[in-house]
């Protein structure tokens, strides 16, 4: 059997495979029924296989005991990636649950082509973590080790931008300039590129670590957290005057990577004792029952779904009523708007940049192509061409874009 390199676009958020044949991209189901698949796994409290995907996700819904863990991409290149952790009974590293999920990706992907893979063309953002070249380099180190321990003998990368302009070029006018914006869960990136006929020449490349899910926790933090006792106040122990209520927890709880190392008894001894101190203990009692009954990935599913109503409509609200009967916080596009403002300034000036590294003056730009789950936020359409004026904006395939353009690389 031949063999073939297997394109690979593990994701913050989603995970997609393809390949070429034929001269023509087919993108395999990994997932029933579906060309992506959620980046998440699931380990069950007793005995059972590791569930990935949407399985997993079903696994959490169901209120099924176990481990759900999602955006494990975001802690390549850190020391948490290889610290052995008590995962359903057994010790692991985050290394180790990344190797799981490559291998069933693995295996999925020939069952859905008949097909074996022993080499993988994988896409990496351009910058795994901004301004530290040194964990850059170990975050893709971390994820080579893992690709290599799942069963393939070899693995390369390609920047995900610069795979988003091989497969969405043609949207434009040939001969322009185009710019890519790919917004993804953990990391924008973007790519100036020149369309010359069938050929793509990338002028430049950059990127930074900012995501879906960072806009996640920011509208957590200022959104739910607060119904949870963020931004209170304490009784002191001995003495008049009021304490404010450490961040710690809440920014964790906020952070989809660190959300399952939360649910120890050091963290619900600290929250509890809080609450006894609390100014209002009604709001503090609601993290004690998050962090008891291990809420906090329902939260979080919560805020995204809330955010994602609040782009452009005015019935944004955050449903919490897993938590209390009836807790909701309302989000406005204008509230979500303020929590994002950092956001959107980081991603202009980052597109910004990277138009000053290829040489190329704004007005110049021919279009600007959005790629990216995250990029069907409203405010990055408008940075951009508020960035680019004289521009038409389009939209690529936002989710698979990435693994179409690294197929075709890999079938060079």
């Amino acid at each position: 059997m031949r063999d073939h390199t297997l394109a690979i676009d593990f994701g913050t958020s989603n995970s997609a495979a393809a390949v070429v044949l034929d001269g023509q991209i087919r993108r395999l189901a990994i997932e029933p029924g579906a060309e992506t698949l959620p980046t998440a796994v699931f380990f069950p409290a007793r005995q059972g296989a590791m569930r990935i995907g949407q399985a997993a996700s079903d696994a959490l819904i169901e209120g099924a005991e176990g481990r759900y863990m999602r955006a494990l991409k975001s802690v390549l290149g850190t020391a948490l990636f290889h610290e052995s952790r008590l995962i359903s009974g057994r010790r692991r590293t985050l290394s180790e649950v990344v190797t799981a999920f490559l291998a069933e990706l693995r295996t999925r992907a020939e069952a859905a082509s008949g097909l074996r893979f022993h080499r993988a063309l994988s896409g990496r953002p351009v910058h795994f973590h901004s301004n530290d070249p040194e964990r850059d380099t170990q975050a893709q180190e971390d994820l080579r080790g893992c690709y290599l321990a799942a069963g393939f003998d070899a693995v390369d990368f390609l920047p995900e931008p610069e795979a988003a302009a091989l497969a969405s070029h043609g949207l434009g006018r040939a001969g322009e300039i185009g710019l890519i914006v790919d917004i993804g869960g953990g990391t924008s990136d973007f790519s100036v590129f020149r369309s010359t006929g069938n050929a793509v020449q990338i002028l430049a490349n950059h990127g930074i670590r900012l995501g879906g899910t960072d806009f996640d926790r920011l509208v957590s933090l200022t959104h739910a957290m607060p119904a949870l006792g963020h931004g209170g106040k304490l009784r002191r122990e001995m003495g008049p005057g009021l304490l404010p209520v450490p961040n710690a927890i809440y920014v964790d709880l906020a952070t989809w990577a660190k959300i399952p190392f939360l649910y120890t008894p050091e963290t619900r001894r600290m929250a509890a004792d809080m609450a006894r101190m609390a100014d209002d203990r009604q709001a503090m009692d609601r993290l004690v029952t998050v962090l008891g009954d291990e809420l906090g990935h329902e939260l979080a599913f919560a805020v995204e779904r809330g955010k994602i109503a609040a782009n452009g409509s005015d019935d944004g609200r955050i449903m919490m009523g897993f938590i209390e009967s009836g807790l909701a916080q309302p989000l406005t596009p204008q509230a979500l708007d303020a929590a994002l403002r950092d956001c959107r300034a980081d991603l202009y000036e980052a597109a910004a940049q990277t138009l000053r590294m290829a040489g190329v003056a704004p007005n110049d730009v021919g279009s600007v192509i959005l790629v990216g789950g995250s990029s069907l936020m409203g405010f990055v359409a408008e940075e951009a061409l508020r960035l680019c004026p004289a521009a038409q904006l389009l939209r690529s395939e936002a989710f698979t874009a990435v693994v179409d353009g690294l197929a075709l690389a890999a079938a060079r």
